[in-house]
């Protein structure tokens, strides 16, 4: 069946950038795919002082500060959520999850559960916690009861990009190196496979 009834959300937290960009671009590849897509970042947690302290956030902070913000209505919305975080410490950045967080009243009703979820990160270097990000994000995935669809190695461009938990870019210490064809392969690929089984989900199939 085709994806033209398949809804796709993508919800992320970015600081400086990278992380949007990756958005950005699964946005492109998830309509490509035949999907209706939101795109939605969350809330700025952090204090004014700290974003202030660093220009490139502050920049982008002025860039995303008025553009729609993720809501719950946007996971219930959807049939697939593609979550994007940058890793902190090997972990889920605080804004995405505390927005993940806000979600216990739809998590109570069962109302998180049976859509199609991946994610997507980004860290300075090749080993500075991207698997560990992804997999502590599908640990929530695992408790909404929502159906975890990673790319795995399902192409033969994974052996390129190199990540089967989800898609991955290193930055390089100044937050400077800019995604590869290679990435861009990989989110097209992500996205195409999490709206196909979306679909095949809505169609009974």
């Amino acid at each position: 069946m085709g994806n033209g009834n398949v809804k796709l959300a993508v919800i992320y937290y970015s600081a400086t950038g990278t992380i949007q960009k990756m958005a950005d671009h699964l946005v492109e590849s998830g309509r490509k795919a035949g999907a209706e897509v939101r795109l939605r970042h969350v809330e700025e947690l952090a204090p004014q002082a700290a974003v202030s302290s660093n220009p490139a956030w502050a920049e982008h902070y002025e860039q995303i500060k008025d553009q729609p913000k993720a809501t719950a209505d946007d996971v219930l919305w959807a049939d697939a959520v593609l979550f994007g975080t940058p890793t902190r410490y090997g972990n889920v950045s605080s804004q995405l999850k505390q927005f993940i967080d806000t979600l216990g009243p739809q998590w109570q009703q069962g109302l998180l559960a049976d859509k199609v979820y991946a994610g997507f990160t980004a860290s300075q270097t090749a080993h500075g916690g991207q698997e560990s990000t992804l997999l502590t994000l599908y640990n929530v995935i695992i408790h909404f009861g929502g159906i975890l669809v990673p790319p795995g190695y399902t192409e033969p461009l994974k052996f390129v990009d190199g990540n089967p938990y989800g898609v991955s870019h290193v930055t390089g210490p100044d937050n400077t190196d800019p995604l590869t064809d290679a990435e861009y392969a990989a989110l097209d690929h992500m996205a195409r496979r999490v709206v196909e089984v979306a679909g095949r989900l809505r169609g009974g199939a």
